[in-house]
């Protein structure tokens, strides 16, 4: 039911779908067996839904560096598969460096999560060191049909651009995000593996993904308890759906492979707006590709609901004693960084209009764009219905409608100043000094905002050939009301979670 603005989401979805289906189809011709089949499937999965590079020139490029992690990953989990201990130190540096690598962003991340699930893959399907060769041309082939579909014939993005990402926080050391929670995620997967080990020694595994996946696309404490949450609840009802479809299908090879494409659709279809959703649906398609392989029944479905909260718990224990990121403390990175951004599209927005032609907003409200969904991210466990405290919850809610509400007069205002008959009014200047004046307020400790200007904008000026000066002073008036939900009881609003 969530928007979808030129329908970007549904498009990339049924791309995916046709991605994987030709990596799939042509394994099959190629003759290899099951195990290579959905080992290529699943890199073509990866392949489309991981790579999201800002240009299209960005992507192809990590598309292409994506072998040079995985099949070292994926010989180091064969040959090391009868040999539990290293394996599992292996794979504990693997999810460090995977993790670590997400400082270079999206690029670093991509590998990272590829690097991760070939290790995965080979538990998943216990692949031995025999099957290797036909593992890496599996592989290959299917990152080759992913490229064709996402760049040569359905090229999405060059008509599409992905959302900018924000550039990580700063830090040195273990000041950074990325470096603790790679300290986290790799202390969780210890934990979780001996526990998932302790429930099954076939199917430990899945504990270890689990908290892989929490981790992933998260920065704080809050935003990983409230991951984790979704992740269980998306994980019983795929069990659920498992019991429903999985087990009576009994593995038919035609139904499966409907179904399967099925999955793979509502998984990038919801993953944007949905965690849980798509839990649900990865959740399924394992149920189906278990039944695929001969190998699933009800006490499997039970055993990965156990494994998965196994995974939950470690993940939960490692965010809160190991290295904690506070969430206020990055709710108030994300919100200043925000403002920031708004102070320079009103700046530049201004000198537009005054004539500078050098002066252009426009990236400037592109990148406001992303950070405001970064901003969303970290509030989330603030919003989120189980939030016991109301009143954070009501101060979280009135912070990010009036962030909303600034993004949209300096959309306005951007859309002016890019309007060559657009004139430059003298109060321009004083409106922008209220909102520089009131950013500097807000993203400094104990400044006072300014009060606004009292001439709110109104239906008049609209008409009147200054509507410039109405975004610009709508601003000032939202940053004004930002001062209160921001500063009134600090230490109660952010969360000590």
């Amino acid at each position: 039911m969530a928007p979808d603005p030129g329908l970007v989401r549904l498009r990339i979805s049924l791309r995916a779908v046709l991605g994987i289906t030709l990596a799939v189809a042509l394994a099959e011709l190629l003759g290899f067996s099951l195990t290579a089949s959905i080992t290529a499937g699943l890199a073509a999965l990866l392949a489309l839904f991981t790579v999201g590079d800002p240009t299209v020139r960005r992507q192809a490029v990590t598309t292409a560096l994506l072998p040079a992690v995985g099949f070292p990953v994926l010989a180091l989990a064969t040959l090391l598969h009868d040999a539990p201990l290293l394996r599992d130190a292996a794979w504990l540096l693997v999810v460090f460096a995977g993790v670590y690598a997400r400082r270079w962003g999206p690029r670093g991340h991509a590998l990272g999560i590829f690097a991760f699930m070939q290790f995965f893959v080979t538990q998943f399907l216990h692949a031995l060191p025999a099957q290797l060769p036909e593992l890496y041309a599996a592989t290959g082939v299917a990152l080759g049909a992913a490229a064709v579909v996402r760049f040569l014939i359905w090229p999405i993005e060059r008509r599409v651009p992905p959302p900018a990402v924000p550039a990580a926080l700063p830090g040195r050391g273990l000041a950074r995000a990325t470096t603790r929670q790679a300290v986290q995620v790799a202390v969780a997967s210890g934990v979780a593996l001996v526990m998932g080990q302790f429930l099954s020694e076939e199917r430990w595994y899945w504990a270890v993904g689990t908290v892989w996946w929490i981790f992933v696309n998260t920065a704080s404490r809050g935003e990983t308890l409230v991951r984790g949450f979704r992740r269980v609840l998306g994980t019983v009802t795929g069990i659920a759906g498992g019991f429903l479809v999985a087990i009576p299908l009994g593995g038919a090879p035609a139904a499966t492979a409907v179904l399967v494409a099925g999955c793979v659709f509502g998984i990038f279809y919801t993953a944007a707006v949905s965690y849980s959703w798509m839990i649900l649906a990865v959740t399924v398609m394992a149920s189906l590709l278990y039944g695929l392989l001969g190998v699933l029944d009800g006490s499997l479905l039970l055993l990965r609901v156990a494994e998965t909260g196994v995974g939950a718990v470690c993940a939960g224990l490692a965010v809160t004693l190991v290295l904690p990121v506070r969430t206020h403390t990055t709710n108030d990175a994300w919100i200043q960084r925000a403002l920031l951004c708004v102070r320079s599209a009103t700046s530049a927005s201004v000198r537009r209009l005054a004539g500078e032609e050098a002066a252009d907003p426009t990236p400037h409200a592109a990148e406001l764009e992303s950070l405001l969904g970064r901003v969303r991210l970290s509030l989330a466990p603030l919003v989120h219905p189980l939030n016991p405290f109301l009143a954070r919850k009501q101060r979280a809610r009135r912070v990010l409608a009036l962030l909303d509400e600034a993004a949209g007069e300096v959309r306005g205002l951007v859309d002016v100043a890019a309007d060559p008959d657009a004139s430059h009014d003298a109060r321009l200047a004083a409106a922008c000094w209220r909102v520089e004046a009131a950013v500097e307020a807000l993203t400094s400790r104990g400044g006072a905002v300014v009060a606004t200007d009292p001439h709110l904008r109104t239906e008049g000026e609209a008409h009147v050939g200054v509507p410039a000066l109405v975004h610009a002073r709508g601003l000032a008036r939202v940053l004004t009301e930002l001062d209160a939900p921001l500063r009134t009881q600090p230490s109660a609003w952010t969360a000590r979670s």
